[in-house]
């Protein structure tokens, strides 16, 4: 039997996941224990989510486990064993502020919960496939040093610079910068990643993701850019744009995009990969111009206001540069460009409210 193994399977992208690979392991086992309502509230919750793919798929299974909890997760391990095939590893505490609220749990989650997966692989199946989401915060605030050029609704990077045409690749160093604690506890996983890909021979890869975006987000104020965007221009709540003019620039890469890059890597490994993972120059926006956006297709105004402090390491323009990957994976390519990702989340808010 085949087994593929998704942590924070209810999630955006753990959800998105359990979708993508039902059709193609016999059995998907889903953990998730819902610690997004405890990080944002009920509204954030993914219960939603979890009954959904519950009920849509009868080849998932799940497991309401805390991935700190390594006894719990060792039962799980010992259950499959070798048939766990594939391990996509989602699982976070994935916001800047909330991590300086509750550091101790920030870290046990992102990075000794990573650690219990990969030495869990390791003992069980270290022929199987072990994917993880990181994120380009493992850069810190170095891309705010780079040359900016303050556009009519963007900042934008100096176009004489190399890394204007296609954006920031794996090279840019993690020292010497303001990450967040979010930040750091991911860079000790990220780094976790590659020593068990390069030390044990194991096959794992980082995916620094940029914007990660969906139909299947649980959008809340402090995690989830475009989805809770969306939601605020639906519902009339308010808005509050955190610093740089509202001109600060992120690249945008809807779920299946990123999940597909995943199925790519499973059908030829790279031990110890990273991959910078977004919407580079084909899917990207300012604050301002996803608000455009947003209201366009609601045809509503945003209520917001705007804050001139912005959050501690927040990057003020970051455009991801994928070609490494698509070198290695050239059969991959975008499905869903930053208009059409809008329309998703549009249409799957207005069916869930």
């Amino acid at each position: 039997m085949n087994v593929a193994l998704i942590t924070g399977s209810a999630g955006l992208i753990g959800g998105e996941s359990v979708a993508f690979f039902s059709d193609k392991f016999d059995l998907v086992v889903g953990i998730d224990n819902d610690m997004r309502a405890y990080f944002f509230g009920p509204e954030a919750s993914t219960a939603w989510n979890r009954d959904r793919l519950l009920e849509r798929y009868p080849n998932y299974r799940h497991y309401s486990a805390d991935i700190r909890d390594l006894e719990a997760l060792e039962r799980i391990f010992q259950e499959y064993g070798t048939d766990i095939r594939l391990i996509v590893h989602t699982a976070a505490q994935p916001s800047h502020d909330w991590a300086a609220r509750e550091p101790f749990t920030d870290f046990s989650v992102n990075a000794n919960g990573t650690l219990n997966l990969l030495e869990l692989t390791r003992r069980h199946c270290p022929q199987a496939v072990f994917i993880f989401t990181s994120t380009n915060k493992v850069y810190g605030d170095n891309p705010n040093l780079l040359p900016l050029v303050e556009l009519d609704t963007r900042w934008e990077v100096a176009a004489d610079h190399p890394y204007y045409e296609h954006g920031i690749d794996e090279y840019m160093s993690l020292d010497h910068t303001t990450h967040s604690l979010f930040g750091a506890s991911k860079v000790a996983a990220d780094v976790l990643v590659q020593e068990y890909g390069r030390y044990f021979n194991m096959k794992t890869a980082s995916f620094r993701g940029g914007c990660l975006t969906g139909a299947g987000h649980s959008g809340a104020q402090l995690h989830g850019f475009l989805s809770y965007l969306m939601k605020c221009v639906v519902t009339g709540r308010e808005y509050t744009i955190f610093g740089y003019k509202g001109k600060q620039v992120r690249d945008n890469i809807d779920s299946y995009d990123l999940v597909n890059m995943f199925w790519h890597y499973y059908q030829n490994p790279r031990p110890g990969e990273v991959y910078n993972a977004g919407g580079s120059r084909f899917s990207n926006c300012s604050m301002l111009e996803a608000i455009q956006m947003c209201e366009e297709i609601a045809g509503k105004k945003l209520n917001y206001q705007y804050s001139p402090i912005n959050r501690v390491g927040d990057h003020i323009w970051y455009i991801s540069d994928v070609r490494k990957f698509q070198q290695h994976y050239p059969e991959w390519a975008y499905q869903y460009d930053l208009k059409s990702i809008l329309v998703r989340i549009y249409n799957a808010l207005l069916e869930r409210m």
